[in-house]
């Protein structure tokens, strides 16, 4: 007798098999056979008709401050995410001394748009240094695994103070042997790994540039020495790729310094649409010499929600919207924004929006589209507001206007950032099948008030392996085989990710032809009452962590199997 017995079902195993049916059987939170199986089990799923995955491993995520007070880390866990790695971008909350809590708040709040008020309330800081920060979230049940990395920034203010905030300073040889010393203390109770950003887009909460932005490369050279003492541990770096050679340079002696994996986030902007591809040459390049480097992709285009909930709509400069509409509550705000003469007003007001990010998203009407339901996250140019409003004989302003009005204010608009230069997603295919990608950026748990991609598992598996129109699809069992045993070797968590005899028992059971992403919604469940868009999903059957059912029929079992990863975890062999 089996503890689970998972029957009939077609299974993706994540090694990048081509489908099959089989049954699987789950002991002691370990898979102990696949194949037919005669004996009962105490739990038993029907898979019959569904389809049967590895649970899902997202190594970038941003719930440094929410494991403290979510259990059941949401909304990763709605998407069939068992595993989780934090400590992305150099931003987290360990280590800290007691008079940096609200320094490291204002990082994390303006790098990843988490509302102040909600780490304020919910971020306890009963800890100093990271091995006891991660005994913190350890002490809590948590409904799936969790991975956490030392943060370049949280480090480099603990060990230089102020000085670590002042890009005019370098850390000098013995403030970065002690934080070579610090992050192996961390690698040693647990971290996976060490990160760090070297983007100008991150700022803290008052607008200053994030403390690691300028670190000398001799401070991330040392640092990185730590992988190499632990002989372990993955690094994440974030770039803006101003200057290839130098930031390559940087890079492979990172891996030099470390012998660990080192990963990159890349994606396409606007600005310089062939860039991403300079960079995913340089990163084959990089490979065929030994680097292990790794670019990490986005399932979609990074996209912005634009909306009266959100933090970003077209209007929400214009002096008349800051000054007397802002501060509403929803329904007041939209009973106002239907009077004529404030529409009038905003509408005129909003000519001459056109300075900073802000503006440029208030003009660009061609790259703005209504979202839908289900949403669609490649829109034809036709569906823009630009053509819209062509093909109604309308002001696109005024098609904006009225469209943020919809659903009594709580309509929400794409705007594709990031990704959506061809206006299509082939770029995007691309990048998946480039040689040295792996699927990252999901930010689960950031960006609360414009961005909502945690979702990202789910739309691989609906728009790439099953819906696309505009274009080619992927493999369905490419698509797994990506966010399963890729995403978690690349962290060095070899006992998960493939439906083998001997790995971690996370399945994920899922009605295929049903699978469909909801809309993104706001929702105000946030410590302190704060918001964050969320969005849900229809078909998944079950998902299992370790044996356990934790969600059935998409709603939350109570289980808490989940556990705190403490460092890379080696390949199991068959256990049956």
């Amino acid at each position: 007798m089996h503890e689970l017995v998972i029957r009939n079902g077609l299974v993706v195993d994540g090694t990048g098999s081509k489908a099959r049916k089989a049954d699987i059987a789950i002991d002691n939170g370990v898979i102990t056979k696949v194949g037919a199986i005669e004996a009962g089990g105490v739990k038993e799923i029907d898979a019959i008709g569904k389809l049967v995955t590895p649970g899902f491993v997202d190594i970038h995520t941003h719930y440094d401050g929410q494991v403290i007070w979510d259990p059941e880390v949401t909304p990763s866990s709605w998407h069939g995410v068992t595993t989780i790695v934090m400590g992305n971008c150099g931003v987290g909350f360990a280590p800290v001394k007691p008079d940096k809590h609200q320094f490291l708040i204002s990082v994390m709040e303006g790098v990843e748009d988490i509302p102040g008020a909600a780490l304020a309330e919910g971020v306890s800081f009963d800890w100093e240094t990271f091995p006891q920060y991660l005994d913190a979230v350890e002490a809590i049940p948590h409904t799936i695994d969790i991975g956490a990395q030392m943060p370049h920034s949280a480090l480099r203010v603990y060990v230089m103070g102020d000085r670590g905030r002042d890009h005019d300073e370098n850390a000098t040889e013995s403030e970065i042997e002690e934080m070579r010393r610090l992050t192996e203390e961390a690698l040693a109770a647990g971290a996976l790994g060490f990160t760090t950003s070297r983007t100008i887009n991150h700022r803290d909460r008052d607008g200053n540039q994030i403390p690691t932005l300028t670190s000398a490369p001799t401070e991330l050279w040392g640092i990185s020495q730590a992988m190499a003492t632990r002989k372990s541990g993955h690094m994440e770096i974030v770039s803006d790729f101003q200057d290839l050679d130098k930031e390559f340079d940087i890079f492979r002696g990172m891996i030099d310094g470390g012998g660990a994996p080192l990963s990159v986030l890349v994606s396409q902007d606007d600005r310089a649409p062939e860039r991403w591809r300079e960079v995913l040459q340089r990163i084959k390049d990089a490979r065929a010499e030994g680097y292990d480097i790794t670019a990490q992709i986005a399932a979609r285009p990074i996209t912005l929600l634009l909306g009266l909930q959100s933090s970003m709509h077209p209007f929400i400069t214009c002096p008349t919207y800051r000054n007397e509409l802002a501060q509403l509550d929803l329904d007041a705000r939209v009973s106002r924004m239907r009077e004529p003469e404030i529409r009038a007003t905003l509408i005129k007001e909003h000519a001459s929006r056109t300075r900073g990010m802000s503006g440029m998203i208030a003009q660009s009407f061609h790259k703005m589209f209504p979202l839908g339901d289900p949403p669609e996250y490649e829109p034809m140019p036709e569906d823009s507001i630009l053509e819209m409003a062509k093909t109604s004989q309308r002001e696109p302003v005024e098609l904006a206007y009225d469209m943020l009005l919809e659903r009594e204010g709580r309509e929400l608009m794409l705007f594709p950032l990031a990704n959506f230069s061809e206006g299509n997603h082939d770029v995007l295919r691309e990048m998946n099948l480039a040689e040295g990608t792996l699927p990252g950026l999901s930010d689960g748990g950031a960006h609360c008030g414009v961005i909502c991609d945690a979702s990202f598992p789910t739309y691989m598996l609906t728009h790439w392996a099953r819906d696309r129109r505009r274009g080619e699809k992927l493999p369905l069992e490419y698509v797994v085989q990506r966010q399963t045993r890729d995403t978690a070797r690349q962290v060095g968590l070899n006992d998960r990710g493939t439906l083998e005899p001997g790995m971690l028992g996370d399945v994920n059971v899922i009605d295929f032809e049903e699978l469909s992403l909801r809309p993104p919604e706001m929702v105000y469940d946030l410590p302190a009452g704060g918001r964050r868009l969320v969005q849900r999903a229809t078909g998944y059957v079950a998902t299992v962590k370790k044996g356990k059912i934790i969600f059935a029929d998409g709603q939350s079992t109570g289980h808490r199997p989940g556990e705190l990863i403490r460092g890379p975890k080696a390949q199991r062999g068959s256990e049956s």
